[in-house]
């Protein structure tokens, strides 16, 4: 039988142990967004069914260690990322580097759901561009230094520093760093129907 992550709380904890487990959810959505992964991408990864992946995000299913154990495998992350409840009382954001497809992503919020972001450190890439994807939600970003090709469905543009770009994610896109220096870009990432405030 699966066994369910409900660690027996300390007097008085109960609700600090319920908010831990209700963050597990988007902790998970989050970082398969970030491997630009889709449910059926790591079902086929990790033997998980979508619907449960979906159930596991969306906080419908209560998160056992033979599911989590697999994803954190999956998304190359320690357990204890998934289930440790964020510190309290310090305001200040611990940046722990995220290296995903050679790009380096410096989490800017530590906040589960909503909007998210990020410091993103792209190489240089030439080449065509890869694959278009799409997902949910939207995305703003803004390029502090190099140069930042995003191509947007029949768009292609080139951004340079101080340019803001925000779009559909849901619009097929890809963006890479032609050089011919490392790129540096602010990114907000918002879920479905949430809009930042600067529009392209």
């Amino acid at each position: 039988m699966a066994s369910t992550l409900t660690p027996t709380p300390a007097p008085g904890d109960e609700d600090g142990t319920q908010a831990a487990l209700e963050q597990v959810g988007p902790r998970l959505r989050q970082l398969r967004l970030e491997r630009e992964a889709t449910l059926a991408d790591l079902s086929a990864e990790t033997g998980i069914s979508v619907s449960t992946l979906s159930r596991l995000e969306s906080g419908q299913r209560k998160p056992t260690l033979e599911l989590l154990l697999p994803l954190a495998r999956a998304h190359r992350v320690a357990l204890d990322e998934l289930v440790d409840a964020p510190e309290t009382g310090d305001p200040r954001v611990r940046l722990t580097p995220l290296t995903r497809h050679g790009r380096t992503y410096l989490p800017l919020t530590r906040r589960p759901g909503g909007v998210q972001a990020f410091k993103m450190v792209i190489p240089v890439e030439p080449g065509e561009p890869g694959e278009l994807r799409t997902h949910d939600g939207y995305e703003w970003m803004y390029v502090l230094s190099g140069r930042v090709r995003l191509v947007l469905g029949s768009r292609d543009l080139l951004l340079g520093p101080g340019e803001v770009v925000e779009f559909d994610t849901r619009t097929p896109h890809w963006f890479g760093n032609p050089g011919p220096h490392p790129a540096e870009v602010l990114a907000l990432y918002g879920p479905q129907g949430e809009r930042m405030h600067v529009r392209s």
